[in-house]
Parts: C-alpha cells; structure tokens; sequence
C-alpha cells in the first residue's frame, strides 16, 4: 500500500514544512511512509508522485483540505485520471468533520478563549459552494461545541473579511473577539487573523497532534480497488 497527502501548495516556507511535518507524524502512525503533493504553487503534482509509484501497488489518498471545494472535487480527481495510477482512492477531506471540530475548540481553549466571549470561524475564503456550504456546517458545529454563536468570515474570498466581522462584533458591544484560525499552516492568511484587531488568535490546526491521527484514520479506512 501506498500512501499519498496532497494540499494546496504555498510559497510560504513555514506552511510547506508543516505539511512535511504532518506528512512524517502520519508516517510514523502508519509505520509506513507517507508521499506528499500540492495541487497548486509547487510541486510535486499528484499525478506526478503518482506516476513514479508502482503500478502494482494500491495508493489512497489523503485531500489535506478542511472543505470539499473545487481543488477535491475538481483538480485531483484529474490528477489521479492523467497519472493513469488506477488503484488509487481519494478519500474525503478533513472538513467538514466533528475531529476537526474539536482541534478547532482546544485551539481556542489554548490561546486564552473563555465561554462569553465572541468567536470568529476564519477561513481563507471560497467561492465554491459546496466549500460555502461545508464552512457553514463547520461553523454551526463548533458553536455547538462551545456553546456559543460563531461568525464565519474569510481572510481572503467572501465576506464579510476578518477585520470586518471584528469590526461589527465590536459596535454590537463585544468585549472580546476571539479568532478562530480555520487554516492548516501558517502564512499570508493567518498573519491577516493576527492583524484583524481580533483580542485573541488561535493557532492554525496541521501541528495539533489530532490531525495526524485523523489523517492516519482517513488512509486507514480507506477502501481501496486492487491493481490490475
């Protein structure tokens, strides 16, 4: 079995080795080595790591992405069509997910949240509507969790922007606005979190130890074809 998790992509050094992180915490879950490719900004390609695979050898895949947008339903399924690879399965992402959830609420007990405060789900922004969608349960799930409403806002595509929502939670009376970083790595769009005027910013979630596990969980029950 071969293993395969595919993200965006970043020119950001800091996001490109947290994903090589990532990668080599599953590996050791697994006892079995994890490749890695990004869909966009860099490579390798997945259908390029796909291709330098054996054959004969099944592959899952692993989208390490927080919504089903267009790169997951879209980009890599090409990817994987043009490597020619056919025993390959591309699992579901990590979002929306009640385990991604929960990294998201210990990420805000982590950097100060007290229940009472505003909360913020940040996300970089889509226009993809089933990514929109996928935002939205995952908004509803986690003031479910903390049992507290949550603004969604993006740090890049959509509205309202990050600073915006700050903005209004604060002539709504808000005491303290709490940012909660819906993001993998750090970069560009986490340090818009920072510069939001939010009180608080929770980190983003790829090192949190729960997300390898989930991830090793994805190539774990993953059911994949046999090679021809």
């Amino acid at each position: 079995m071969n293993y395969l998790l595919v993200a965006h992509g970043t020119r950001k050094s800091k996001g490109v080795n947290m994903i090589g992180r990532l990668a080599e915490r599953v590996s050791g879950l697994l006892d079995n080595p994890v490749h890695v490719a990004f869909v966009d900004v860099l490579g390798p390609t997945p259908s390029e790591v796909l291709r330098a695979l054996p054959a004969n050898r099944p592959v899952t895949v692993v989208p390490a992405f927080l919504t089903s947008g267009y790169h997951v339903r879209v980009d890599l399924p090409a990817h994987v069509d043009s490597s020619g690879h056919r025993a390959t399965v591309v699992t579901r992402p990590l979002g929306p997910c009640v385990s991604t959830v929960q990294v998201l609420a210990q990420r805000l007990v982590e950097c100060g949240w007290r229940p009472g405060d505003s909360v913020v789900l940040a996300a970089a922004g889509t226009s993809d509507p089933f990514a929109q969608s996928d935002l939205r349960q995952t908004a509803a799930t986690l003031s479910a969790t903390i049992g507290d409403r949550v603004e969604l806002a993006y740090a890049a595509t959509g509205a309202p922007r990050v600073a915006d929502a700050v903005q209004t939670l604060r002539r709504g009376g808000a005491e303290r606005v709490v940012m909660a970083s819906y993001l993998l790595a750090e970069g560009l769009f986490q340090d818009r979190l920072r510069s939001s005027g939010a009180d608080l910013v929770a980190a983003p979630l790829g090192d949190h130890p729960a997300m390898a596990r989930l991830i090793a969980n994805r190539f774990k029950r993953a059911r994949v074809p046999q090679a021809a």
